[in-house]
């Protein structure tokens, strides 16, 4: 087994609040075994364009608590073809590059699956994502500070329904998996949670109302964007045309659930997996993710980790509990 003598980081995808708590506990770990960081800019592109930096002790003082990436991020179509890969590959040999350690999500991880395969490169990924949407890891960085952002704004979306008797649909990211919903719904106390996982369709939302309770002052409805109705626009007009009575509204919440500083818990995350990543590549771990499944770290194969939502994060018992609770 090749000793690895310098790793490369990059983070790559949407952005999720923790990815710098992650690059500071790479880098630490990294020097802290000896061994050098280079960082690369912008992601996949800039292993092509070879925009990178040497990174040290003092690249990551103070970034913990900060939100984004100070590596930034992007999505790359030249490194999508086989001819980008080769001049990434080119370049990361070119520097004395041993391994990666690429942040970001299921696109992330596949792009670094298909690198690895092909060339023989140690490469392990950590679940940077607001989506929450890969098995392998209970939580992933960027989810619990996603969660709580939508719930900060909610609680506020509450008060002024509560001021008007307004009927509120939020709308939440989330185009292929309900977990920042089905979560932050809970947490809300929302009346109805459309995922796309409940095959919930506005009929059902109608049901709801239909037999909630009539002299409750607001009523919220949270809406995943992939939801099958068609997203917190399309299941206003539906009610609205049913209930013309309710002052209804929407809200769509957007991009401020990527920003503002980390919770405790996806800065502690990070940490913990930015250095599970290094001392795994040690190890000779690869095409793998760094996740953490019942408190203990674990190594869950790209193409395992990848679109395979694990079955107990939105379980029957999750969609029974909306149900009582929103009752």
């Amino acid at each position: 087994m090749k000793k690895i003598k310098n790793i490369g980081v990059l983070t790559s995808g949407g952005d999720s609040p923790g990815m710098n708590a992650a690059i500071r506990a790479v880098v630490r770990a990294s020097i802290y075994y000896d061994i050098q960081v280079t960082g690369f800019i912008r992601g996949y592109e800039g292993l092509i364009s070879n925009d990178f930096i040497a990174m040290e002790r003092k690249s990551v003082a103070n970034i913990i608590q900060r939100g984004g990436t100070i590596l930034k991020t992007a999505r790359s179509e030249a490194f999508r073809t086989k001819e980008g890969r080769q001049i990434a590959y080119n370049n990361l040999k070119e520097k004395n590059i041993d391994a990666l350690i690429v942040i970001g999500g299921d696109g992330t991880f596949t792009g670094a699956n298909i690198f690895a395969q092909e060339f023989d490169f140690p490469i392990i990924g950590l679940p940077g994502t607001i989506d929450n949407d890969l098995a392998g890891t209970d939580f992933t960085i960027g989810y619990d500070s996603a969660i709580n952002t939508v719930i900060d704004a909610v609680d506020k979306i509450r008060d002024t329904a509560e001021s008007h008797d307004r009927l509120f649909i939020v709308e939440v990211m989330g185009r292929d998996s309900g977990l920042i919903a089905l979560r932050s719904g809970i947490g809300v106390g929302a009346e109805a949670i459309m995922i796309p996982e409940a095959n919930m369709n506005a009929d059902d939302i109608l049901h709801k109302l239909e037999h909630s309770r009539k002299d409750k002052a607001s009523k919220i409805i949270i809406v995943a964007e992939g939801d099958d109705t068609g997203g917190a626009f399309k299941v206003g007009e539906i009610l609205q045309e049913k209930y013309p009575h309710y002052d209804t509204k929407v809200s769509v919440l957007g991009h401020i659930q990527r920003g503002g500083k980390p919770t405790c818990m996806d800065r502690v995350l990070a940490s913990q997996l930015g250095v599970a990543a290094v001392e795994g590549l040690i190890n000779g771990e690869s095409c793998v993710m760094a996740g953490q499944v019942n408190r203990e770290i674990t190594f869950t194969p790209f193409d395992h980790a990848i679109k395979h939502i694990d079955a107990e994060k939105v379980s029957s018992k999750w969609l029974k509990l909306i149900d009582i609770l929103s009752f």
